[in-house]
């Protein structure tokens, strides 16, 4: 379970996932993702290393450039260089390591290089060729958020590889509802889609992309309301046609669903963050969609 490090959208993520590891034995926990520039990655890595302690090992720290942690406080989300040098950092510290900070000084968590706790891993979020090499050089983990369309999957996972053909495991971020009307599928998932979509192809090439994917991302790149991130309701996000949805997201009935999600992991892809419904969705059409994709989904993805 990932929680978005988002503060002025949502509660404080490190508050929610300590009482969520309190309350579950069994399923990973972490930010999903969090960023080098609204929490110092010293700051960062103590706050995951003490989840790891509080939860038995569960722990796992997603990182990427801050979307609208950084846009709700009227900044961009950080240079790749800067993502780079706090990923080195945080890794440095996870490690126990004595880090090399910006400015010359150094500095190591002493309490994490006493203990004996498996060293937390992290995950890269990354959309652009940039960060997925960053991520394949630096990451235990690198969970790529191109959207679902197959073609351009397998351009993030060549870019990846030829970064680093020994690198980390790869995942995915997708937008996914699995409801038997596929139209009410669609609209439980048009504003997190959005979401993703709108920065698909910043700083990256078009590889991959069918028109209609190109298309709706340059819409949404000009029309985009971050007032309204998230919501399906929010103009530009009724504004999506279906056809995009249906190429960007994965929606409809379970056995569709299942055999697209499939096809996945023939691309490499060894691991899938499923982001379900908008922020303004019905939450029991929500929870509804989820319990179908837990009976009807999972059991048809599980290997052997």
């Amino acid at each position: 379970m990932l929680l978005a490090d988002s503060q002025n959208l949502n509660a404080d993520i490190w508050v929610e996932l300590g009482l969520a590891a309190a309350a579950t034995e069994r399923i990973g926990l972490g930010p999903g993702v969090t960023n080098p520039a609204t929490r110092l990655p010293a700051v960062t890595a103590s706050a995951v290393a003490t989840l790891q302690a509080e939860s038995g090992g569960r722990a796992v720290l997603g990182l990427g450039r801050g979307d609208s942690a950084l846009l709700q406080l009227g900044r961009r989300p950080v240079h790749v260089s800067e993502l780079e040098r706090g990923l080195v950092e945080i890794q440095g510290f996870l490690r126990g390591e004595e880090v090399e900070l910006a400015d010359g000084a150094r500095s190591r968590i002493t309490w994490i290089a006493d203990s004996e706790q498996p060293k937390v891993p992290v995950a890269v979020a990354a959309t652009g060729p940039h960060v997925i090499e960053v991520g394949a050089r630096h990451a235990e983990q690198l969970d790529f958020t191109v959207g679902a369309e197959s073609d351009r999957l397998r351009w993030a996972v060549t870019t990846a590889r030829a970064a680093a053909p020994d690198g980390p495991s790869l995942g995915a971020f997708v937008n996914v509802a699995v409801d038997a009307d596929i139209a009410a599928a669609r609209d439980l998932v048009r504003g997190s889609t959005a979401i993703l979509a709108r920065f698909a192809t910043e700083g990256a090439p078009a590889d991959g992309l069918s028109e209609v994917t190109r298309a709706g991302i340059a819409e949404l790149a000009s029309s985009y309301d971050e007032s309204r991130h998230g919501q399906a309701k929010a103009a530009h996000a009724r504004a999506l046609p279906d056809e995009f949805i249906d190429r960007f997201a994965v929606v409809g009935p379970a056995a569709a669903v299942a055999e697209r999600l499939g096809g996945l992991a023939e691309l490499g892809i060894e691991r899938l963050i499923v982001v379900p419904g908008s922020v303004d969705a019905d939450p029991a059409a929500v929870e509804q969609a989820n319990a179908h994709f837990a009976a009807d989904v999972l059991p048809a993805l599980r290997r052997p």
